[in-house]
């Protein structure tokens, strides 16, 4: 599905940090001759997932179909311009599908509305089963033009629930749609972690009797070991460029982190402490790993280099603190914290200056945080009355949404960007 546009010759940013929203005009997309049933219910799938993809990320202000039903549309581009702005919007989305050779193609082009000049055009072509890739490839764009940075409409979260009974492995979009199950152990199965590259998905299983770290190859959907060796290996973490592993493993009754190459070769012990070590991840940069220790007596967030040393405290609110996840920079660390008699809330920690904000409240606790690979936002695990769901928030704090509603649901673990 290649992408065509030429250079924009208008340079309209959106700025990381700029509170205001652009105002977009989308209206319904045109339809060019004459589509058979099935190409016209992809169109139909195409225009509301690209909507939905751009009001997902926060940075427009969208007038759809029924807010743009004021304006008198004459054809010619010059009134209708003028029509988009009298309404106040400030950029205009328009695409056009058309049937091809019995595939759907999609030519979407952004238009400056103060200048009426073409700022990004491209063109998409694919089967039917492709209709939300292409909505999403061209939302993305978008974001990329506005922003500098990719959208995350090609993402994924990989998490763990217990809809059948046994608790498997799952994967969904971003958006939590396309749900489906990657393992099938008919056992537990848990903690789920992306390979950097989106080929792999390291996780927990207590299949074969005691708790091991197994891979599932996504294209094969071969699942085969990683570390099954001794006692209680858990918690995976993918090193960023894929060929380590830094888990926690029981020794006899004391729990510690290891890292091991990729097929469980190498095996090497970072932490020796009296405390039980667990739950690391693994920093962007490669350099660092976090982890929860209670070697300070309650468990908190501490941060290590890879060869276990230059050891540190970030955590020093709530009286128990777990489950780091780094931010896309490795500036950042969230991660739960009990802060209301037994409940947990996900907070965010500055590691230059050890600044802590926190992000959740209500009436349950809120676990297992993940960010988004643009930093934008955080899945969490979310306890609300005796179900937990997993929800997605903006990281700066804000209304959160659930994005999961069948059983049990945890730890979500976001994919970074698919491969271009």
């Amino acid at each position: 599905m290649p992408g065509t546009g030429a250079a924009p010759e208008v340079t309209l940013e959106l700025r990381p940090g700029q509170e205001s929203q652009l105002k977009l005009a989308a209206p319904s997309f045109k339809v060019r001759g004459v589509l058979s049933p099935a190409a016209r219910q992809a169109a139909t799938q195409l225009e509301n997932a690209v909507r939905a993809d751009l009001e997902h990320t926060g940075i427009f202000v969208i007038q759809g179909p029924a807010e743009l039903a004021a304006a008198k549309l004459t054809g010619d581009q010059a009134h209708d311009f003028e029509q988009y702005r009298a309404l106040g919007n400030e950029v205009l989305l328009l695409g056009e599908v058309y049937e091809e050779g019995g595939r759907l193609a999609l030519e979407g082009r952004v238009f400056d509305l103060k200048s009426g000049q073409s700022i990004l055009g491209k063109r998409y072509r694919g089967g039917f089963e492709l209709t939300r890739r292409m909505a999403h490839s061209f939302a993305d764009e978008v974001v990329l033009y506005f922003t500098g940075r990719r959208g995350i409409a090609l993402t994924s979260l990989a998490f763990y629930s217990d809809r059948t009974g046994d608790r498997e492995i799952y994967l969904m979009d971003y958006d939590g749609l396309e749900q489906r199950a990657i393992t099938g152990h008919k056992s537990i199965s848990m903690a789920p972690d992306w390979s950097p590259t989106g080929d792999a998905i390291a996780y927990v299983s207590f299949f074969d009797g005691k708790p091991a770290i197994y891979m599932v190859d996504l294209q094969s959907g071969l699942k085969k070991p990683m570390v099954t060796d001794g006692n209680f290996n858990s918690s995976p973490s993918f090193s960023p460029d894929g060929k380590r592993i830094a888990f926690s493993r029981s020794l006899e009754g004391n729990t510690e982190i290891f890292i091991a190459n990729r097929d469980g070769s190498g095996l090497k012990r970072l932490t020796h402490s009296p405390g039980i070590d667990t739950n690391p991840a693994w920093s962007p940069t490669g350099t660092s790993i976090a982890f929860t220790s209670s070697r300070g007596g309650t468990p908190n967030v501490y941060v290590m280099d890879v060869e276990g040393t230059d050891l540190r405290r970030v955590s020093f609110g709530g009286t128990y603190n777990d489950g780091a996840a780094w931010d896309p920079e490795g500036k950042q660390i969230a991660y739960a914290s009990r802060l209301r008699g037994h409940l947990f809330d996900i907070v965010v920690t500055d590691l230059a200056g050890l600044s802590t904000r926190t992000l959740t409240g209500g009436p349950g606790s809120n676990e297992a945080p993940t960010w988004s690979p643009d930093g934008r936002f955080i899945a969490y695990a979310a306890e609300v009355g005796r179900r937990t769901q997993v929800r997605v928030m903006p990281s700066a704090g804000g209304a959160s949404e659930a994005i999961t509603s069948q059983g049990n649901n945890w730890a979500p673990d976001w994919s970074s960007y698919p491969a271009q």
